[in-house]
């Protein structure tokens, strides 16, 4: 099972998830500054009704994500935001979930115009005949969700994902795992606003056939106008004040329209 999909399965977390889900939002939230302690143990234990181990563990878990440092003299403090990994999907989930910020999706749509059409153009050269059928089963996905109801945004990740495992490079293909939940939050967004996964499918499928055309020019300018498309779609979202979605939650489901006559 692809990642896009387990991210939006209903997930039961146990107690470390949970108490990691907890001090996770609070240092997002603001509630414990940067370069500020954290409350010690035996108050975090108290407080959360968990033992020393369970807070010692995610203690450890959120010194890995770089929003605390821990030291002889130091103890443990809260790190500044530019050290915090961006491409964690917990970091973006606590994040959507406090408020997602112009700043934050400034800095995603620029982070997906460097790194889409570059990975785009790789894939028009090297997609495999599977690579492809895998992302024509995702655009397929896409259109069904337009055409008769339901999940969208799930088979939008797979197409994304799939054009950046069709490139053939290591580390992009790395980073199509890291960008998972950023994409999803673009995707949220852009496909709330009133008949845009309509809107956008036919781009989508630009985008696939200048892949399928061997063409990385074509590839390139489709990409860009899709996501160009998506950041016109997130400004009208954010003018209208509309409640932007939680990650925490699965995605929303489209209801059924009447037929396309899109391919």
């Amino acid at each position: 099972m692809s990642a896009a999909v387990v991210m939006h399965l209903p997930v039961i977390k146990n107690v470390h998830g949970n108490t990691l889900d907890v001090l996770g939002e609070a240092i997002v939230s603001g509630r414990y500054p940067p370069s500020q302690s954290i409350p010690p143990e035996p108050m975090l234990c108290e407080e959360l009704g968990v033992s020393r181990t369970v807070v010692r563990e995610a203690v450890k878990s959120l010194v890995a994500k770089g929003l605390l440092v821990t030291g002889p003299k130091l103890g443990t403090r809260v790190m500044p935001e530019e050290h915090w990994n961006w491409f964690d999907p917990d970091v973006v989930v606590w994040h959507s979930k406090i408020g997602l910020t112009r700043e934050f999706l400034r800095d995603l749509q620029e982070l997906r115009r460097v790194v889409e059409p570059a990975a785009v153009k790789l894939a028009a050269e090297r997609a495999t005949a599977q690579d492809i059928a895998e992302i024509e089963l995702a655009y397929a996905g896409m259109k069904a969700a337009i055409e008769q109801g339901g999940d969208y945004v799930t088979h939008d990740l797979r197409f994304h994902q799939g054009l950046l495992r069709a490139c053939h490079n290591r580390m992009l293909v790395q980073m199509s795992k890291a960008l998972g939940a950023l994409l999803r939050t673009s995707f949220e967004i852009s496909t709330s606003r009133p008949d845009g996964p309509a809107t956008s499918l036919p781009l989508h499928r630009a985008v696939l056939d200048a892949v399928i055309a061997r063409s990385p020019p074509r590839a390139e300018r489709a990409i860009l106008t899709l996501i160009d498309s998506a950041r016109e779609d997130i400004e009208t979202v954010l003018a209208s004040r509309r409640k932007l979605p939680s990650l925490s939650q699965p995605a929303p489901q489209l209801k059924a329209r009447l037929p396309t006559t899109e391919r």
